[in-house]
């Protein structure tokens, strides 16, 4: 397997769920990780396939857990699907199934509710996904709304172990209407995209880091980046080995980041 200069990149995008935390736990090296980012200037963002929180709410969440991260560093799927509404079709309407995350981002996008003949129906992660809205989205794309999905991750990590996301949520309605959603989060190349450029950064000076194969390592990869996988969250040694395509370096955690940097691993 291939190595990394860390000191000798510019940029860092890095997953949330299994990368920084799970649930409310912050993971081990993170503190560490974060005070390596700013003392050596790096340019990072958090890119986060999560639609439920805004960018205030993981400046808060992440603030509770006693890390100093300003709001502009946060990029959601919510937003990145806010963003492709409104460049596909500007001031459309939705019925939406999520949190403020997601409802936020498509207000700020001038997009507005409508659940009798919207435009689009829009499923990300929430308490509000029910037997009734799951049946009202169900409804609403039988009869002409497109069905577009924040994110294609299937699941995510949890304090106690994983939760269902955005792709199992949304499969009920695609077995349904017998139709695939559109998901807007990564590995879609327009929300690495968007990442670099929010980042002022080419992607041979960046570097992608995430705890899944289908999500975050291949959308590094494809975009031109150099990959961390840490096992800090959904994969494992053993999950790796089924994929074709293998991460630049697999470390335990992001803490292991700043220790290669110094050349103590």
């Amino acid at each position: 397997m291939a190595s990394i200069d860390f000191n000798a990149k510019t940029g860092f995008i890095c997953d949330m769920d299994g990368v920084i935390y799970h649930g409310n736990q912050v993971l081990p090296g993170v503190a560490e990780f974060i005070r390596w980012l700013h003392k050596e200037k790096k340019e990072y963002l958090f890119l986060t396939n999560n639609s439920s929180y805004t960018p205030r709410e993981l400046n808060r969440k992440l603030a509770r857990m006693g890390l100093d991260v300003p709001e502009e560093h946060f990029y959601t799927s919510a937003l990145a699907t806010a963003a492709f509404l409104k460049e596909q079709a500007p001031g459309c309407s939705v019925y939406a199934i999520g949190e403020a995350g997601l409802s936020n981002a498509l207000y700020d996008a001038g997009i507005v509710m409508n659940d009798v003949n919207p435009d689009y129906v829009v499923v990300g992660e929430g308490k509000a996904y029910s037997l009734d809205t799951l049946t009202k989205a169900t409804d609403l794309v039988l009869k002409g709304a497109k069905l577009i999905g924040t994110n294609s991750d299937v699941s995510t990590p949890v304090e106690n172990g994983f939760a269902p996301a955005c792709a199992s949520l949304v499969a009920p309605i695609e077995m349904t209407v017998g139709a695939k959603a559109y998901f807007c989060g990564k590995p879609n190349p327009l929300m690495m995209r968007t990442g670099l450029r929010l980042l002022n950064c080419h992607s041979a000076d960046a570097v992608m880091v995430g705890d899944r194969m289908d999500t975050d390592i291949i959308s590094g990869l494809e975009s031109g980046m150099s990959t961390v996988l840490v096992l800090s969250g959904v994969s494992t040694p053993e999950s790796i080995k089924t994929f074709a395509y293998r991460p630049t370096v697999v470390l335990d955690g992001v803490g292991d980041i700043v220790r290669m940097a110094r050349g103590e691993a």
